[in-house]
């Protein structure tokens, strides 16, 4: 199994930044709860240690309930990272569409990191190894690394959208993790609410059982009426 790594996140550290963001979101297919997204901030000093109880942490979507929540816990023991969680609601997600909230919870999560860039210079960083031309960027800001084919809009800040950096980068990854675990456990508070849908165990995906129960009860407040296997039950 390939792992991600942390390659390019010292090789940017080379280059003169001195932290990095790295972003992404979990729950986009689901019909039911929340998108929510975790920006990590990083910095040097993180990536100068080799925790061995982090290497095999990989995509949240490869890994067991059990290994997420043990991954995380260690991830909260180590230092040299902090996290913002933001998240957008199912009314939020049909006024918007799926992909524009989860952008809007995106620089949520970032600006609240409260990183400004720094500009001393500049200088053109080629990453061959991800298939990017080139990154032209202020020397000793914060890189914005996001999880995808696009750049976060409306983000005044360097930034690498990398596809399926998931599985490719360390720090994505990271976010992956926290972002997984933390809706997980939204959702698990969602099913008490909720106890008929069996969100504790499909977390809103729209699995056979979920489709069946949804014909059989309609709809709750958090599911997705623009999506359309909810859509057309209304």
């Amino acid at each position: 199994m390939r792992l991600p790594h942390k390659t390019f996140e010292k090789k940017l550290f080379r280059s003169g930044y001195r932290r990095i963001v790295a972003v992404d979101e979990v729950g986009m297919g689901c019909l039911a709860g929340p998108v929510v997204v975790c920006a990590v901030l990083f910095n040097k000093k993180f990536f100068a240690k080799s925790h061995k109880k982090l290497r095999w942490l990989r995509d949240s979507k490869l890994l067991s309930p059990k290994q997420r929540e043990t991954f995380f816990q260690e991830l909260m023991r180590v230092s040299g990272f902090r996290f913002q969680v933001c998240y957008c609601r199912p009314k939020t997600i049909d006024r918007l569409n799926i992909y524009r909230a989860a952008r809007t919870a995106m620089r949520r999560a970032v600006k609240k990191l409260g990183v400004r860039c720094q500009v001393s210079g500049v200088r053109n960083i080629r990453t061959p190894k991800f298939n990017l031309k080139s990154v032209t960027c202020n020397l000793k800001p914060a890189i914005v690394l996001v999880d995808g084919k696009t750049k976060i809009a409306g983000l005044n800040m360097p930034q690498v959208a990398i596809v399926k950096g998931d599985r490719k980068v360390f720090s994505i990854a990271c976010a992956s993790l926290i972002a997984k675990v933390t809706r997980d456990k939204m959702m698990k508070n969602y099913a008490e609410k909720y106890p008929d849908y069996g969100l504790e165990k499909h977390k809103g995906y729209g699995t056979r059982f979920h489709q069946a129960q949804l014909a059989t009860l309609g709809p709750c407040k958090i599911h997705r009426k623009s999506f359309a296997p909810v859509a057309r039950l209304l």
